[in-house]
């Protein structure tokens, strides 16, 4: 049963992963690229840890009483806060170097930042 809940934590994870890469390759701007990039690599990533998270509790708690395993849910939890945190840090940086580059984006009709640079 639980190697179903971790397969299935891994299979939402890659998926998204997988949609975010399709993304990067699809999208027309850097605008909507880092869109893709940040928001499906940090859902994805996220349950990713959480199935490694589920592993590390359920080899301490069932398999062996070692805690090392426990340290491994721990880093894989503090991968997931420092990553929600700096992914949209990277993401406005990313953006608004492009921005002030002079990238346009996409198909803009009406540009609300023009001439705030």
């Amino acid at each position: 049963m639980i190697e179903a809940i971790i397969g299935l934590f891994l299979g939402i994870g890659v998926a998204f992963n997988f949609l975010a890469s399709i993304g990067i390759l699809r999208f027309p701007d850097v605008y909507t690229r880092i869109h893709a990039a940040t928001k499906c690599t940090t859902f994805g990533t996220i349950f990713i840890v959480l199935a490694t998270v589920t592993y590390s509790i359920y080899s301490y708690y069932w398999v062996a009483k070692d805690p090392a395993w426990i340290t491994i849910g721990i880093h894989s939890a503090l991968v997931v806060i420092f990553l929600v945190l700096t992914n949209p840090v990277g993401a406005h940086a990313l953006g608004r170097a492009a921005r002030k580059s002079g990238i346009r984006p996409y198909g803009a009709v009406i540009d609300e930042l023009e001439g705030r640079l």
